[in-house]
């Protein structure tokens, strides 16, 4: 085993890490390259790495991730533009966070929005699908139950944003200063922890209700603070928020130390939550690869196994972020660059953010 890697910061304080410091910045390259790959429309296999081969794992980056792709795409940007519409979509879609759950309440309900939103309407489309024996929620997050009186939780989710709804949410975040500002709006309301307000101030952040930077404010995930214990001895007092910002700030020197080739999504660095998201998955991927090492769980495997889409990767961003897709993965992935909304910034000018 390597002597520990020691990080110097200002002030004084050293940061004492353990081989799977190394691994999360080898990982974070490796599952970019896959993901580029992919893009790019080269045939499996995406790599000759034993675990990212069999097991399943999140992009690098968030927004690429196929549940995001398709709340960016599908849900934000296809519809009315008007805030309480944005919002209602958004949570809508995030709650039950299933692209499956979405596309039955479309294709029953028709065009999703709130103008026209009865509670009856969508309530019996969910329960038609727990009576014949669908899942309705994604097992990426643990969403409790808010207590709006009903035995079932999909009806007191439902409740929930007719709530949020009542209360001009989609105003007062269309006002907010700041991401955490938004992250605070949306803790205030029942159910919505800390982790689950953040994932969603994220997510509303891609539309164009709010557009503070990602690099402005972190929160740490159950997943994430496992992967943090993992990578640290010893994180001289500092925050895990703070931790994940020395990420975030050190990543292109790490990947030179490392002499690792990082491919960044098409210009943009690694942000906050990216950074946050890699914690998470190199918590499971340390699991196989370094067991030795214990987190704040005790999983000792991976449970999900990695299965093959036959369906191209549809590369869209919001178009506030500038990105400009090459040709090459525009083609192969049904994707290409974003047409932007009037408004938006060009590549050029997202760049002085």
């Amino acid at each position: 085993m390597r002597a520990p890697y020691e990080i110097r910061l200002q002030g004084g304080r050293v940061l004492k890490t353990t081989p799977v410091f190394d691994t999360y910045w080898r990982f974070a390259a490796e599952r970019q390259d896959v993901f580029m790959r992919r893009v790019h429309g080269d045939r499996p296999p995406w790599t000759e790495d034993p675990i990212l081969g069999v097991h399943r794992f999140t992009n690098t980056y968030r927004a690429s991730d196929r549940v995001s792709q398709y709340l960016i795409r599908n849900v934000i940007y296809e519809g009315s533009q008007k805030p309480e519409e944005v919002f209602f979509r958004t949570l809508l879609f995030k709650l039950f966070n299933k692209i499956e759950t979405w596309e039955a309440l479309r294709t029953t309900l028709g065009a999703i929005a709130w103008r026209g939103f009865t509670f009856e309407s969508y309530a019996k489309v969910l329960d038609r699908l727990l009576a014949d024996g669908e899942r309705i929620y994604s097992a990426a997050y643990i969403m409790p139950s808010p207590a709006f009186g009903s035995p079932r939780k999909h009806r007191n989710h439902l409740r929930l944003i007719e709530h949020m709804m009542g209360d001009g949410a989609p105003r007062k975040l269309a006002k907010a200063a700041s991401l955490r500002e938004v992250f605070e709006l949306l803790r205030g309301y029942p159910s919505l922890g800390g982790f689950l307000a953040f994932q969603f101030a994220i997510d509303l952040n891609y539309s164009e209700l709010t557009d503070f930077s990602e690099m402005e404010f972190v929160v740490a995930g159950p997943g994430a603070r496992d992967g943090i214990r993992k990578c640290f001895k010893d994180t001289a007092g500092l925050t895990e928020a703070e931790l994940i910002q020395v990420m975030a700030e050190r990543a292109e020197a790490e990947f030179s130390r490392l002499d690792l080739r990082f491919q960044s999504l098409w210009g943009r660095p690694l942000q906050l939550i990216d950074c946050q998201n890699v914690f998470c998955e190199v918590s499971k991927y340390a699991r196989v690869a370094h067991p030795e090492v214990t987190g704040e769980s005790d999983r000792t495997r991976i449970k999900q196994k990695y299965t093959l889409r036959p369906a191209p990767i549809p590369q869209w961003y919001p178009p506030k972020w500038g990105l400009q897709i090459d040709s090459m993965a525009s083609t192969s992935s049904g994707g290409g660059v974003p047409k932007r909304r009037p408004g938006t910034r060009t590549p050029e000018e997202a760049a002085r953010r």
